[in-house]
């Protein structure tokens, strides 16, 4: 069960921010006080290395008579002097210990040998001895005990390549400290953008989890209700525009019914063709409409027969329609929103363009469809306006072949929908291309479904 205080973001990174600190701050102080007991040591072994190197020289200058009077006389508080072969039940230490290399530097031309042995005693059971062995320059053996508590009791500290390796630690744990807490600040938020991109390609897509902090929370629950009204405000004017195209039905064809009573021809024809432009117009308004609503089934379509069917229809009207290539993997989509999407960009493409050339291809992540006519093409910077609902270029503003400027509009509406898109090219000798790509991720979910 989460705690209340812990639901906002604030309160969740201010505790990664004071745990991270509290963890920086934690090893920082065991890196100096292991230094500092490291710098202890060294000048601990350092000085306990002098004062054998200069006991060793008075041994040295004195004659092997006079080195037993005088051997308890250089014992020292820390150091016990004695002329005799280690004992049995010693064992060596590491050649590599700090004593050890701190002896050798001392006293180079010395064989020296670090040793420990334990000794039962009541007071200290188990209490570790440790003997440094070599011999003075007649070769005499002598025996250097050093005292326990200072050496045996306490670990060493970390040598100084040990410090590098934990202050190394110390920078990558905190990297990685910062990484988790901007990911924990913006996973949700690049979340929230995501879903905003999609629904904008899928205004039927399923809710925002509105689960994470409080903020987050607030804003996918602000998401949703947007999203919510989005959905209202589509199926409104989907209504609205039924309504007005169901509803002019009647007057128009009571106006054709009137035309009929008109006398002159001329007039008469005029009349009619209005009535066309206006009944052409509803149709494509509701149309437009539809084109934004993606609640419809998907269902596995094979490419090649749906555009193949297309040219068939589009050899029926006397139009001039090729195609070539293969798409080999079915896609998964709304047949009837593809069917309409591919045959509003070959009508396009004959209207301007007399012939049409379709080229299917399958892409590593998509399905494409090229559709292209041989006109006179468009100028770039109307290649995205044609798009937008209701604009026509002015080579199209005459009503026989202009249309209503819905067609390309309803096509990318209807394309979107399934998670594809559409763009006009201009092609280097003449004519326009409309570039027509579907998500091949569509396939493979649809080879899980079956």
């Amino acid at each position: 069960m989460k705690l209340a205080w812990t639901r906002t973001l604030f309160a969740r990174l201010m505790l990664i921010w004071l745990g991270g600190m509290t963890v920086v701050l934690t090893v920082s102080v065991v890196l100096f006080i292991s230094e500092r007991d490291r710098y202890a040591r060294d000048v601990l072994f350092e000085g306990v290395s002098r004062e054998i190197v200069a006991a060793v020289d008075v041994l040295n200058h004195l004659t092997p008579g006079q080195r037993a009077d005088w051997i308890d006389t250089l014992g020292r508080r820390r150091l016990r002097f004695v002329l005799d072969d280690p004992p049995p039940d010693v064992r060596p230490l590491p050649a590599d210990s700090p004593l050890a290399q701190a002896l050798r530097q001392a006293l180079p031309e010395s064989d020296i040998a670090l040793l420990t042995r334990t000794r039962e005693r009541d007071d200290h059971p188990h209490r570790v001895q440790m003997i440094a062995s070599l011999h003075l320059a007649d070769g005499t053996p002598l025996l250097v005990r050093l005292p326990g508590p200072m050496f045996g009791g306490r670990p060493l500290a970390p040598p100084p390549g040990s410090l590098v390796t934990s202050l190394l630690a110390l920078i990558v744990g905190v990297t990685l400290l910062t990484w988790f807490a901007v990911r924990v600040a913006t996973r949700p938020i690049s979340r929230l953008a995501a879903a905003a991109d999609a629904l904008g390609e899928d205004p039927n897509r399923a809710p925002l989890d509105i689960g994470g902090p409080a903020e987050v929370s607030q804003a996918a629950h602000a998401f949703n209700r947007m999203q919510e009204r989005i959905l209202q405000h589509v199926g409104e004017r989907t209504r609205i525009l039924a309504a007005i195209s169901h509803d002019l039905q009647t007057p128009i064809t009571r106006l054709r019914l009137r035309a009929e009573l008109v006398d002159d021809e001329s007039l008469r024809a005029k009349i009619q063709s209005d009535l066309d432009a206006m009944q052409a117009l509803a149709k494509e308004g509701l149309d437009y409409a539809r084109s934004l609503d993606a609640s419809a089934a998907k269902q596995s379509i094979d490419l090649n027969a749906l555009v193949a069917a297309l040219r068939e229809d589009a050899a029926d009207m006397g139009w001039r329609v090729t195609v070539s290539g293969q798409i080999a993997p079915p896609c998964l989509g709304q047949l009837s929103g593809l069917q309409r999407a591919v045959w509003n960009l070959i009508e396009n493409g004959v209207k301007f363009g007399d012939r049409v050339d379709i080229a299917l291809a399958t892409l590593p992540t998509a399905f494409e469809i090229r559709v292209r006519d041989h006109g006179p093409g468009l100028p770039a910077e109307e290649l995205e306006k044609v798009f937008e609902p209701f604009y026509r270029t002015e080579a199209s503003r005459n009503r026989e072949t202009g249309g209503t400027g819905l067609g390309l509009a309803i096509a990318r509406n209807l394309l979107r929908a399934q998670g594809g898109e559409v763009r006009l090219e201009n092609c280097a000798d003449g004519g326009l291309e409309a570039i027509m790509t579907l998500p091949r991720v569509a396939a493979a979910t649809d080879a899980t479904m079956r």
